[in-house]
């Protein structure tokens, strides 16, 4: 079944034993390998015990499959229970799971963790399918999941950071969760005893790691900054992002837009309407979104909604390349954007 964020948070409070397998598969490998380590903890705190941990590389399993079907079915010498980890998991797997766990009393949890399955590998649809197992999608972060985690880091860690300092330490950490989780680590080794960190913390140990995202995108885009637009998308796709995906997260930023506009017709101010935002806008956004509710007005957002949803269709059903199609309504919004600005 899919897991998301509650689902995960609540399994880790309160491990569910009728979990069997957790598949963890996606794009962004810092968050794969850090689900990876914090379900395995749930089950041995010492991942280092070779008596309740096995870590198995998948193209040894490919030379003899033997080696899973021994180790989920081992017993500690110690008792408790074991875990299973499988990395770099494929499609070859997904016979031999349906296999393993056919009546087996073994209460081993197996975690497979992967960079190469997407949403239609078998292994993937498998795990969705199958109520004993957890599937866990990990993408780049967006700005929420890095304000989260870092949050959830410095709760973890018993150090308090000023607002101000903590929107500048967002706005330079990566979008790939383990490169972040590095650079927080090496803030905290920096603070010493000192529990609070302060801009001048973050300007002194903390390098600029962000790189282009889908925010970047759209701001870039609904500013009418052509070049810059093109130049994100184009590192965007050669990262892996599928322009589908790309569509719905412009089409996300304009539905909101056209929130803030509902809103400002009814008097609320652009201040109070961005303040109201949630997931809140990081301060550093803040003018370009007040500039852009100056240019978007209500009509022309909806034309823009109505140009993405033709976008996404005629990516998903024409012979044309997705990536020009894109490319093209990414040109025309922002051609737009600079005549609305004059």
């Amino acid at each position: 079944m899919n897991f998301k964020t509650a689902d995960i948070t609540q399994y880790l409070k309160q491990p569910d034993t009728n979990i069997k397998c957790v598949v963890i598969f996606g794009t962004n490998e810092g968050m794969i390998a850090d689900y990876a380590k914090q379900f395995a903890q749930s089950v041995c705190p010492d991942l280092n015990d070779a008596f309740q941990v096995a870590q198995l590389a998948m193209d040894s399993l490919e030379k003899d499959i033997g080696l899973l079907y021994g180790e989920y079915n081992a017993r500690s010498l110690l008792g408790g229970r074991r875990v299973v980890i499988v990395k770099d998991g494929n499609n070859t797997l997904t016979t031999h799971l349906k296999n393993l766990f056919k009546d087996t009393l073994s209460d081993t949890l197996l975690i497979i963790t992967s960079s190469t399955l997407n949403t239609k590998s078998s292994l993937v649809a498998l795990a969705k399918e199958r109520n004993d197992f957890a599937l866990i999608c990990c993408y780049d972060d967006r700005e929420e999941n890095i304000y989260a985690t870092t949050r959830e880091f410095f709760v973890k860690n018993g150090i308090t950071i000023t607002n101000d300092a903590m929107q500048l330490l967002c706005s330079r950490l990566s979008n790939d969760r383990k490169a972040s989780l590095n650079e927080l680590e090496k803030l905290t080794t920096y603070l010493g005893t000192r529990r609070n960190v302060e801009i001048n913390d973050i300007k002194t140990v903390i390098g600029d790691t962000s790189s282009s995202t889908q925010e970047d995108l759209c701001y870039f885009v609904a500013k009418g900054e052509i070049a810059k637009a093109l130049e994100a998308y184009r590192e965007l796709i050669h990262a892996g992002e599928e322009p589908v995906s790309l569509v719905r997260s412009l089409t996300y930023h304009f539905e909101k837009l056209l929130n803030c506009c509902a809103s400002m017709e009814k008097g609320q101010s652009a201040d109070g309407t961005i303040a109201a935002l949630r997931p809140p806008v990081m301060f550093f956004r803040k003018a370009d979104l007040i500039q852009q509710l100056k240019t978007w007005k209500r009509q022309a957002i909806l034309d823009v909604l109505a140009l993405l949803y033709k976008c996404e269709r005629q990516c998903k059903t024409t012979n044309f390349p997705a990536e020009e199609i894109l490319s093209y309504t990414l040109m025309q919004i922002g051609g737009a954007a600079r005549r609305l600005s004059r």
